[in-house]
């Protein structure tokens, strides 16, 4: 037998523990900044809808905590707050993508809970590093199953199997472990590897749920790890009961673990989402309305939306449901319907009482597909719009808005934040938020000054109308 005198893991371990902000290019950096604010407003406006709040009725007989709810005033323990926080970054779709998939509702809450469990003053630097960090390895976990399309195409939801290792790398960043012990979370964080798409046929809520459990596993991982709790080592070795053996058999990349490693940095590809839905009903949603600013017309002169999609993509995003609301957000024809008669695939475009306007259903009337095998699963789809008067164009949007070589401007992403936390903190406190995670290379103790306007009593507490 082969010996391996040292494995993946405990060279990606050795990488995490020696990182700092200064190894970090600044452009990464300041793209950190943006996401950990995107995230963080995710997870605020998230704490209205059903699924953080069943989870919260669930765990409170877990006792008293010390670590913030966002957006709901009151603490609970900091792996519970991982969980709850993690459900709420991913419960309305705001959250980016590009990552494990949707690395920042996975990471981020992660990072936050284990700030206020170490017990000391975490800096904003050392906050941002660990993000990048965390960001980093969810993503090349995904690589390493062949990427998204094999991946996911196989059934799994990959912000659940591929999250935990991001999320244990930056909650063991944070917490100080050694090349050990961190060797030991990333081997831990393989046991809440879990995630299916079969959310995907009735709108289940256990999609958001896969986000939340990710960071929950993620820290516990790490907390297990400063413990003296052993995780495998050869769990990313191409060996029986690896990771890449067990879930991507036909598909493994394991030399993307550690490819170009401190040099491609993950977090460059990751997208920040204008519309509250799917990430891949996004370049159906900006196609129309390129064409409609490029050509004039209006929504109410359009004849027929014909989307020439991916047969993948199709059985992801295809389906006409608006109920639930999760189904409605992985509905192409009900997100370009609402962005249509709304103005805006927004959030609030998609409340019950918006998907039950009578002017969506007869738009979504007018969009129909055609399934191209020719496409590859990653290819964009081409939309050909036809007007009554039977003028037509067709659009492909290759890089959606939000995409990093197609971002949002600084401007829309604070729009976004308000429009987002502003349901859920008072005015004050959701724009003195903003300032400081836009600062946060400057900050010197996350809890105190970044924490402390988390936990702020919120203005309501009503659900969404989801």
């Amino acid at each position: 037998m082969t010996e391996i005198t040292e494995t993946k893991s405990a060279k990606l371990a050795r990488f995490v523990v020696n990182t700092t902000y200064d190894d970090l290019p600044r452009p990464i950096a300041e793209k950190a900044v943006r996401h950990i604010l995107d995230s963080i407003g995710a997870g605020i406006a998230g704490a209205i809808a059903p699924e953080p709040q069943l989870l919260l009725k669930t765990l409170r007989e877990a006792g008293e905590g010390r670590a913030s709810l966002w957006g709901a005033g009151e603490t609970v323990s900091p792996l519970n707050a991982a969980l709850i926080n993690g459900t709420a970054s991913h419960a309305f779709e705001l959250d980016d993508t590009g990552g494990c998939d949707h690395s920042g509702a996975v990471v981020v809450p992660a990072a936050v809970a284990a700030a206020e469990l170490s017990g000391r003053k975490v800096t904003g630097r050392e906050f941002i590093t660990a993000v990048v960090l965390g960001y980093d390895v969810a993503r090349r976990a995904l690589e390493a199953c062949g990427a998204y399309e094999a991946h996911n195409g196989a059934g799994f939801h990959s912000t659940g199997t591929c999250g935990p290792f991001g999320a244990a790398a930056a909650a063991a960043k944070i917490l100080e472990l050694d090349d050990r012990q961190t060797e030991m979370a990333l081997g831990l964080a393989s046991s809440f590897a879990s995630g299916l798409w079969s959310c995907v046929h009735d709108g289940a809520q256990n999609k958001r749920l896969h986000a939340g459990h990710a960071a929950w596993g993620g820290l516990m991982s790490a907390v297990l790890a400063r413990q003296g709790f052993t995780g495998p080592s050869m769990v990313f070795e191409e060996v029986w009961g690896g990771f890449n053996k067990s879930f991507a058999p036909t598909s493994s990349d394991p030399d993307a673990w550690l490819r170009d490693l401190g040099t491609n940095w993950k977090l460059a590809r990751v997208s920040i989402k204008p519309h509250a839905s799917c990430r891949s009903t996004h370049s159906s949603i900006d196609a129309v309305d390129n064409l409609m600013a490029k050509h004039g017309f209006k929504a109410d002169e359009i004849k027929e939306i014909l989307v020439i999609i991916n047969p993948f993509v199709h059985g992801m995003c295809g389906k006409f449901a608006i109920h639930p609301m999760n189904a409605a957000q992985l509905s192409i024809p009900y997100s370009v319907a609402a962005d249509l008669v709304f103005g805006s695939a927004s959030l609030a475009s998609f409340a019950r009482s918006r998907r039950e306007d009578p002017r969506v259903a007869e738009m979504m009337k007018r969009i129909r597909f055609e399934i191209d095998p020719s496409q590859k699963d990653d290819d964009e789809p081409i939309v050909r719009v036809t007007l009554a008067d039977g003028r037509s164009w067709e659009e492909r949007v290759p890089m959606p808005l939000g995409a990093p070589t197609n971002p949002v401007t600084d401007e829309a992403l604070l729009r976004k934040f308000r429009s987002v936390t502003e349901m859920v903190l008072f005015e004050v406190d959701s724009a003195e938020l903003a300032r400081r995670l836009m600062a946060l290379d400057e900050v010197n103790d996350f809890r105190t000054e970044i924490v402390s306007l988390l936990a702020a009593a919120p203005k309501t507490r009503e659900r969404f109308a989801a």
